[in-house]
């Protein structure tokens, strides 16, 4: 990868750079390299995904396919964010995954990447901040005796909503400094739970049962089968690092900062994620007691077995913050996706949704459109756990397609792709490639069945993947909305292409 020597390599270029793109500067530079990789570090949050998903984790695969399936997954991922972030470096501007591919393949590439990334960022607010309400009423529980009913984990929920969008209106300044707070805690929370868990027990679990056993529980009779669904702990984990370029409007020298905070949030959650999960394994006292716990978390009980009520309950406080980072960095991302492509006009009200406040310059409207349709995609959960499942669906199966194809078109028209800053040089295709086979591969993967039911059954209303319903949904929530409202959708940078090849055609 190359990024030397490039015409565009000074900071103070950034506002000319997106002029050039064809958007007025209306956002704060206010962010620097660190924090732009902290965003996207934040998104991931391995004590938001780790946590959440490792009760799956010890059903499909057991200890082994957790542990080795993150560090495959974590492999791949690296490669798609290095493909996602050549891109990201060409266009460096808040709307990412859409422009790109409006720019690389035209307006319906860009129109259907839009709703897929932006509803994948909206269920990602929902998934993220109720994982968090879930984990708040368990800690409650614990401390309170406190009953986490659904009513009463809603109303947690929405009170994390406020608490996110009231942080996100003071502006990217206060967003960017709680990001750079939150990669040391997570960092530091890491470091501080697998402490614990290996001084504290007086029993570890042998190495060979970390990274040898394997655990079906899912019904499924093909441990291939298993492995494969089981990869999904780290790849549900490893989703959001297109927050670097969601920001890259609020950062300095962006086409070199948004790609470098994409790489570094991935390789650093890989790491530390490496390191947590091997530490929770080790530390298990009871596996099926920590697969049927009272709790509900599997970690909390993990937890309690290894450390006592006030050792899991302090633990347990660390991950809560941490998942209050989380959800803060996805308000941010998905405000920003929403003022991006309002501004192009795939948005009802785009006055509305673009208006920025006049200190911060902060898109507020969209920072409340954010968490009020986060809001609203929760209120399954009242009357069904596995109905919040599409949610959380919504999230996955949105955004990671939506990573593949600006990838994609750019592989496709590498003729008319001209690297950015950073670039990957000769390899950008064949990374490509990779990247996009993969991407592929994982939405099969998310569209599978996940358990079977004990009545040997294919499925029940228990047992159903929503992630494809999910997935049509979308497309068909796009499509429809194309009819609508596609022709005043108009990227103003590829408008502005058409009038000069008019031009230029006049001229010959």
């Amino acid at each position: 990868m190359s990024y030397a020597n490039h015409p565009l390599g000074n900071p103070q270029a950034d506002d000319d750079r997106l002029r050039g793109l064809g958007y007025k500067p209306v956002l704060f530079r206010r962010m620097g390299a660190f924090g732009n990789a902290a965003i996207s570090f934040s998104v991931i949050s391995v004590l938001t995904g780790c946590m959440t998903m490792y009760g799956y984790g010890l059903l499909t695969g057991g200890p082994s396919v957790m542990i080795w399936g993150w560090v495959g997954v974590g492999l791949m991922v690296l490669i798609v964010g290095a493909a996602l972030a050549e891109v990201t470096s060409a266009y460096p501007t808040s709307g990412a995954l859409f422009f790109m591919a409006h720019r690389l393949g035209g307006k319906r590439w860009g129109w259907y990447t839009g709703w897929l990334n932006l509803l994948g960022l909206l269920g990602g607010i929902a998934s993220i901040d109720y994982g968090c309400a879930q984990f708040t009423g368990a800690f409650l529980n614990l401390q309170f005796g406190f009953e986490p009913t659904p009513t009463k984990t809603l109303w947690i929920f929405f009170a994390i909503l406020l608490l996110h969008a009231v942080l996100n209106l003071f502006g990217v300044r206060l967003v960017s400094i709680l990001n750079s707070v939150s990669v040391w805690w997570h960092l530091g929370g890491v470091a501080v739970i697998v402490t614990a868990l290996t001084i504290v027990p007086s029993h570890h679990q042998s190495a060979h049962f970390v990274f040898t056993n394997f655990v079906n529980g899912t019904g499924w009779s093909s441990s291939l089968y298993v492995i494969a669904i089981g990869l999904l702990v780290a790849q549900y984990t490893f989703s959001g690092y297109d927050a670097s370029a969601h920001l890259s409007e609020e950062t300095t020298n962006a086409s070199v900062s948004a790609p470098r905070g994409i790489m570094r949030a991935i390789t650093w959650s890989w790491i530390a994620g490496l390191v947590l999960l091997v530490g929770l394994t080790f530390a298990i006292q009871d596996y099926a007691g920590t697969q049927s716990t009272e709790t509900g978390v599997p970690p909390a009980q993990i937890f309690i077995d290894s450390l006592g009520m006030a050792g899991a309950k302090a633990l347990l406080l660390v991950v809560i913050f941490a998942q209050l980072f989380c959800g803060n960095a996805e308000t941010a991302a998905c405000s920003r996706m929403v003022f991006a492509f309002a501004r192009d006009g795939a948005l009802p009200g785009q006055q509305l949704w673009t208006r920025t406040d006049n200190a911060s310059r902060t898109p507020r409207a969209a920072v409340w459109l954010s968490v009020g349709v986060a809001a609203i995609l929760a209120l399954p959960s009242l009357y069904s756990p596995v109905a919040y499942g599409a949610v959380v669906a919504i999230n996955v199966i949105g955004i990671t397609p939506a990573y593949a194809i600006p990838i994609y078109l750019r592989i496709r028209h590498r003729d008319r792709f001209t690297p950015g800053l950073w670039s990957l040089g000769r390899w950008g295709v064949p990374v490509g490639i990779i990247a996009v086979v993969w991407v592929a591969f994982v939405t099969v993967l998310f569209c599978l069945p996940q358990s079977r039911p004990e009545s040997g059954e294919l499925m029940t209303s228990d047992t159903f993947n929503y992630a494809p319903v999910a997935l049509l949904a979308s497309l068909i929530l796009a499509a429809v909305w194309w009819r609508v409202s596609g022709r005043r959708y108009e990227v103003p940078a590829v408008a502005a292409d058409s009038e000069m090849a008019k031009i230029q055609d006049e001229v010959v």
